[in-house]
């Protein structure tokens, strides 16, 4: 088969890393599989040999996901939109996929919806029409209205084949978070979680007792890193922060980072640094949550819950049922209170490292070549 994946991440980097993960997945797996990424580029993400076709990127203003930027903080212009959709259609009709993926629209990105409908209405029109699937993470931002959802489902039903779920419907099912009528359950497939191949421990020192400090690859994250600094001026070991976006913002820190805090730009070995570490803080994105769980990280989350964002704190809530895991509202965060949650971390019983349920990358793979031969 091959596989065009379309995908715009706009504040994180989350949706392009899955993207990404189930791109090498279809790979792996004998098919061809490109991903063309709309938002701003992450290189610290690991692509492997995935082709990846780069649109003019942009990025929301904040947590206003109406406002788009261009990558020179700029409002997005018409002609960068009209570029846009002149180099997603052109790749379409270069590539020819069989499968065609959005990831989270019709959920969501429906800022985007011109660009998107182009490239639907372009395979929709072929007489060889590819599968079409949406891919989406185990929760996703509530309708803000009946009228939103009405949209998104409408789209479905004229365009979709599946959805692609990927989460535990025993943990986390869809409709916790979204209205799941019978058309859309109908199409609805469970994967399992999406996560990348286990990576084992360092043969180093790096990452070993420390306190390991993250808010993934976007330009997010400033009151954990500024709270994080002010509480290692309390604690004796040692701190690693690590920033993602633009350098000036490691500059920063590290002008007023304690001598037993480490600043440094995302690290691609984040994930074997987990194993080593004493503890995590950071947000609770799809992504890092499969990350500490596999690790069996100790971990106090602080989600992400600026403007109506939700996403986070479900998640968050569920998860801080297990052993190991504090929760804190960002409204809550001080040195105080996040020192008090790595105190009782230090008390709680060892976490074993999840190796069960996150083989999503490879379930959606057959699924989709299923549905695929099925097509008439």
């Amino acid at each position: 088969m091959k596989v065009m994946i379309v995908v715009t991440h706009l504040l994180g980097s989350g949706h392009l890393a899955r993207a990404l993960i189930l791109a090498r997945a279809f790979q792996h797996a004998g098919h061809s599989a490109t991903v063309v990424s709309g938002g701003i580029p992450v290189p610290v993400l690991d692509r492997g040999d995935v082709p990846l076709v780069q649109l003019p990127p942009l990025r929301s203003d904040g947590v206003n996901f109406t406002q788009l930027l261009e990558d020179s903080g700029a409002p997005v212009s018409h002609d960068t939109l009209s570029a846009r959709k002149a180099l997603l259609l052109q790749q379409f009709a270069e590539i020819r996929p069989d499968v065609l993926i959005t990831e989270l629209y019709p959920f969501g990105r429906r800022v985007l919806r011109d660009e998107f409908t182009a490239v639907l209405k372009a395979a929709d029109k072929l007489a060889d029409r590819p599968l079409i699937c949406a891919s989406v993470r185990d929760i996703l931002a509530p309708p803000s209205s009946p009228q939103k959802a009405d949209k998104s489902h409408s789209v479905l039903a004229r365009y979709y084949d599946a959805v692609l779920v990927h989460a535990d419907p025993h943990v986390m099912p869809l409709d916790a978070s979204w209205p799941v009528l019978d058309a859309l359950r109908s199409k609805l497939h469970y994967t399992g979680f999406m996560a990348p191949a286990v990576t084992a421990p360092l043969h180093q020192t790096a990452g070993v007792g420390e306190i390991i400090v993250s808010a993934g690859g976007g330009d997010v994250g400033a009151q954990i890193f500024d709270t994080a600094l002010r509480a290692a001026q309390s604690d004796p070991r040692v701190w690693r922060v690590l920033i993602g976006g633009a350098q000036a913002r490691i500059a920063q820190l590290r002008a007023k980072a304690p001598a037993n805090v480490i600043v440094e730009a995302t690290r691609p070995d984040f994930r074997a640094l987990l194993h080593q570490a004493a503890a995590s803080v950071s947000m609770c994105g799809y992504n890092t949550a499969i990350d500490v769980l596999q690790a069996g990280c100790r971990s106090v989350f602080i989600p992400f819950d600026a403007g109506a964002e939700v996403e986070q704190t479900i998640r968050a809530t569920a998860l801080a049922q297990l052993p190991g895991i504090e929760v804190l509202r960002s409204a809550d965060l001080t040195p105080d209170r996040l020192l008090s949650a790595l105190s009782a971390l230090d008390q709680s019983p060892h976490r074993a490292p999840a190796t069960d349920g996150f083989d999503g990358a490879r379930e959606t793979v057959r699924r989709v070549a299923s549905l695929w031969a099925q097509m008439p």
